[in-house]
């Protein structure tokens, strides 16, 4: 199937164009590379350098390639940066994604796997967090996401396009390869700045809050491999394929790890102490947060096979420590 995979130079959207070419896939990339990484797509796949903004660029992308199938990755992600510029996100996310939607009716591509966010869930009511969980989101990024999402159901309504929209929660590690792996700038998840700052190229780790209700002190998340969440869009996209509704799937490991958690097995894996300090908490952040992933099991059978956190970690420092400054300079 010859599949249009927008952001597909960025984390997991290149993880996934690997795994696409893989599974005997034609993946086409747009990205406007402003924080993806045209050195993460593979060889021989078709990278094109457009900003989804650019409608008549987008329309050529259509007329030119044929899509059978759309993954939805571009778009704005930092949740710090959306309080700031709201802006920033409402255009990026949601503007130009509805953009994208219209062309799709358009040239007639009744497929799309979107890639969403536990971010539309908010303040946790529960734990672990189902799909039927309030939606409140905190963030104009989890606004977007949410709002997306109601976008795409309207669309289905009207126009017949089906979707999956796959709400995952941390994502973590790399490639077992080697070959690909995580460089954001800025850098805004755990596992990466605990691997930097062992690396040198950061003085200390600051741990945001170590008086929450838990066991240490510290805030737990799930962390769920991007391997892992590579194979789920893989999976929904045979989904939508073989005629599957639109629906919507948490992504997850199912198990929580403290910050200290994740802090000590990155020293086991590393071999030596991580520098720290203790910092306020953050605004806004839940003591914790742990998907129930059990309907995406159950309907798409995903299977995670990174489950133990060792793993997702020692997957993320064999990227990190061969390329300490990542991808280098972008392209």
């Amino acid at each position: 199937m010859r599949i249009l995979v927008t952001g597909g130079a960025g984390y997991v959207g290149s993880h996934v164009v690997w795994d696409l070419v893989a599974a005997g896939h034609e993946p086409v990339v747009i990205d406007n590379l402003s924080r993806g990484h045209a050195q993460a797509v593979p060889s021989g796949v078709s990278l094109l350098q457009i900003d989804l903004a650019d409608k008549e660029a987008l329309s050529d992308v259509f007329e030119r390639f044929r899509p059978q199938a759309v993954m939805h990755f571009a778009g704005s992600s930092l949740v710090g940066e959306s309080m700031k510029h709201p802006e920033l996100y409402f255009r990026n996310n949601l503007s130009n994604g509805l953009q994208l939607l219209a062309c799709m009716v358009e040239h007639k591509v009744d497929k799309m796997v979107f890639s969403s966010s536990a971010a539309v869930y908010g303040e946790p009511e529960e734990v672990p967090i189902t799909e039927e969980h309030p939606k409140a989101p905190t963030s104009p990024y989890g606004e977007s996401k949410l709002f997306f999402e109601s976008m795409l159901r309207r669309f289905d309504y009207a126009y017949g396009l089906r979707s999956v929209s796959l709400r995952y929660f941390n994502a973590a590690g790399a490639h077992p390869s080697g070959r690909i792996g995580e460089d954001h700038t800025p850098e805004t998840h755990l596992i990466p700045i605990i691997l930097q700052t062992a690396l040198g190229k950061r003085e200390e780790l600051s741990i945001f809050g170590t008086d929450y209700p838990t066991e240490d002190g510290t805030c737990i998340r799930d962390y769920v491999h991007v391997c892992d969440l590579s194979s789920a869009h893989i999976l929904a996209l045979q989904f939508l394929d073989d005629g599957g509704r639109s629906e919507v799937f948490n992504l997850g490991n199912g198990q929580g790890f403290s910050v200290q958690q994740i802090l000590s097995v990155a020293e086991k894996v590393v071999g030596k102490p991580i520098p720290t300090r203790r910092a306020e908490r953050r605004p806004g952040d839940p003591a914790v947060l742990v998907a129930s992933a059990q309907k995406a099991i159950d309907v798409l059978g995903w299977r995670p096979s990174f489950t133990d956190i060792d793993r997702i970690v020692e997957s993320a420092w064999n990227w990190h420590k061969n390329h300490p400054d990542g991808y280098g300079p972008r392209q």
